[in-house]
């Protein structure tokens, strides 16, 4: 890979405060993988304290509002995401787009908010088993990149992350084969070249959906993908570190 590996754990709505033993613990052991970026997303309740506990992981937000203020009850801005210790947020997830409804529009909204308030971003695409069945996952995936991603490239094309999660394997223990994976990180490659020019050749490009220790070789190891975004395995430091261990292999 041209870039370090980028492991990043979305606990979800997962943890309250004595889970923030398990961030510890990751930290130290990020600490020895000097060739692996990591970094964990907890909720909006430990983003302060794990800021504040960890100097080894960036810790970022689940979401953010697109305004910086205002009467959105219970939502969260950017700039709290930043005030609170936050280095970056994740958007668009297909859970965020289900639950919530979110808009291609919206989540670029989002995004542009992040970028101003100094945050980097990993913006979510994915497509639907009925839309893969369908054959229609390459182009799912290619709308959703058009209208989610800023329209220009923020200052460094490492404040920009895709992640390409197939919605059918979030949290069902089933991955795609490893050829769809190449070919769909071949074609979000395509679309971030011809959207922001050579700049686009340069942003990381992530693969979430049921990684574990057991399969995260094999995923890394596919062309293009340049990490991993990892559900319910990033809660134990035992089960994440051995993806980041995975990351780093080719790395030593």
């Amino acid at each position: 890979m041209a870039q370090q590996p980028f492991i990043v754990g979305n606990w979800k709505m997962n943890g309250t405060r004595p889970l923030l033993a398990e961030a510890r613990a990751i930290d130290r052991g990020a600490g020895r993988r000097s060739g692996v970026r990591v970094a964990l997303a907890p909720p909006f309740t430990l983003v302060m304290a794990m800021a504040e506990a960890l100097g080894e992981v960036a810790v970022g937000g689940q979401d953010c509002h697109a305004a910086p203020s205002g009467a959105h009850t219970g939502d969260v801005s950017a700039p709290m995401l930043v005030d609170a210790g936050a280095q970056f947020v994740i958007l668009g997830h297909s859970e965020r787009r289900a639950d919530h409804g979110e808009t291609d529009e919206q989540v670029r909204a989002k995004a542009d908010a992040a970028i101003e308030a100094g945050l980097s971003i990993i913006v979510c695409v994915g497509e639907t088993e009925a839309q893969r069945d369908a054959g229609d996952a390459e182009g799912v995936v290619a709308a959703q990149l058009e209208g989610s991603l800023p329209a220009a490239l923020p200052e460094g094309a490492s404040e920009l992350t895709v992640a390409y999660e197939p919605v059918w394997a979030i949290g069902t223990g089933r991955v795609p084969a490893v050829a769809d994976v190449s070919a769909m990180h071949a074609r979000i490659r395509q679309e971030l070249v011809t959207r922001y020019g050579e700049a686009g050749a340069d942003v990381a490009i992530l693969y979430g959906g049921s990684v574990n220790a057991a399969n995260a070789a094999e995923l890394l190891a596919v062309p293009e993908v340049g990490g991993a975004l990892v559900g319910g395995a990033s809660l134990t430091a035992d089960s994440f570190l051995a993806i980041v261990l995975a990351a780093g292999a080719d790395q030593d």
